[in-house]
């Protein structure tokens, strides 16, 4: 018997099978509104037991990327029910990824009157695309002050009821990949010294209290959280602590009974592994469901799935270009490569012709 493709009680959801389209930013959400080229998207890949989305700004200073989606206009409401009831036609679930980009983010790219913000004023390093200006540094974030930190959390809790308006299942917070949660949790970015900063449980403290206010919002059996320890994107440098930091921060989100922790493990990629001592750590703190990411094939998700390392596969860049990738991965089929070219560009091609 097949545990990948079998079905799994999921917080709130049941769902078809074990394997998870990991969420990946793709760029056509024109005017940052989901229209139909993206429903169409999802919906192709509804085979997936669970869909969690791209990564979706929950207020007007989370859009640091060029043409990604936001979740807190009643237009984008409208524009993720269509995805919402494409997915649901065929028999998956589907969560909204809340990603605030915090300082990896350019004026270009957001609305006017948005800010670049961050936990510290200190940049991201590196450049990132912006449609009218090209290729541009990062600039100094606006620091966070605690009033505006309390406004910010917010903005979770109103994108997260709007998910549910819009007919979405639940939402991942997006606390991994140099993000903004991930900025309060990582020293290379958080340099305060008041509550939100310094110790494990200053720096944790962001992430838990975005957790346990969209949870007590929408329920916490529809919230998951994605988590990339020692992670090295966007600018994070792991610290010497990073063991306990995740591991506080497991305990402190297993108290809240979410749906899930997603795990990343970029190290298919050239990333630095995360160390079974730390996914150890996470599970053990947690102690609920845990999706498993990073260079899966059907034979490996199998394995790791037999020997309780998690309760879900998550796959990505084979999603992109293999719309029907359950199926192929059910039958052994070969899989087509998909084309870097077109991973962020605007229209259908490299999007929903493959």
């Amino acid at each position: 018997m097949s545990l990948l493709f079998s079905s799994a009680d999921v917080g709130a959801l049941s769902l078809k099978n074990r394997v998870v389209m990991a969420p990946m930013t793709r760029s056509r959400s024109i005017g940052n509104v989901p229209g139909e080229l993206v429903a169409t998207y999802y919906g192709q890949r509804a085979g997936a037991g669970l869909i969690i989305t791209e990564g979706t700004s929950p207020s007007p200073d989370g859009l640091g990327y060029a043409r990604i989606p936001g979740i807190y206009s009643d237009a984008q409401v409208d524009g993720w029910r269509a995805v919402a009831d494409a997915v649901h036609a065929e028999g998956a679930r589907i969560f909204v990824q809340l990603m605030h980009t915090g300082r990896v983010a350019h004026p270009a790219n957001m609305p006017e009157g948005a800010r670049v913000v961050g936990p510290s004023a200190v940049a991201a390093p590196g450049e990132m695309w912006t449609d009218s200006q090209g290729m541009q540094p990062h600039p100094v974030p606006h620091a966070l002050t605690e009033t505006e930190i309390e406004a910010t959390i917010d903005g979770y809790v109103l994108a997260a009821r709007q998910a549910r308006r819009a007919g979405i299942d639940g939402v991942e917070l997006h606390g991994a990949n140099g993000y903004l949660i991930d900025q309060f949790l990582n020293v290379a970015s958080n340099q305060r010294t008041d509550g939100w900063g310094g110790t494990i449980q200053g720096r944790a403290r962001f992430a838990v209290e975005v957790a346990r206010r969209v949870a007590d919002a929408i329920g916490a059996d529809r919230v998951g959280i994605r988590l990339s320890p020692y992670g090295v994107f966007n600018g994070m440098t792991p610290s010497a602590d990073e063991h306990e930091l995740f591991a506080h921060l497991a305990a402190a989100l297993g108290d809240l009974g979410l749906a899930y922790v997603h795990i990343v493990d970029h190290s298919a990629m050239g990333a630095p592994p995360v160390s079974d001592a730390v996914k150890d750590a996470i599970r053990d703190g947690f102690d609920g469901p845990v999706i498993l990411s990073g260079g899966y094939d059907a034979a490996r998700a199998e394995a790791d799935l037999a020997a309780g390392k998690g309760a879900l596969v998550a796959f990505g860049r084979p999603f992109i270009s293999n719309p029907d990738l359950v199926e192929k991965l059910a039958s052994g089929a070969a899989l087509t490569a998909p084309d870097p070219s077109t991973f962020y560009t605007p229209g259908p091609q490299g999007y929903t012709d493959y």
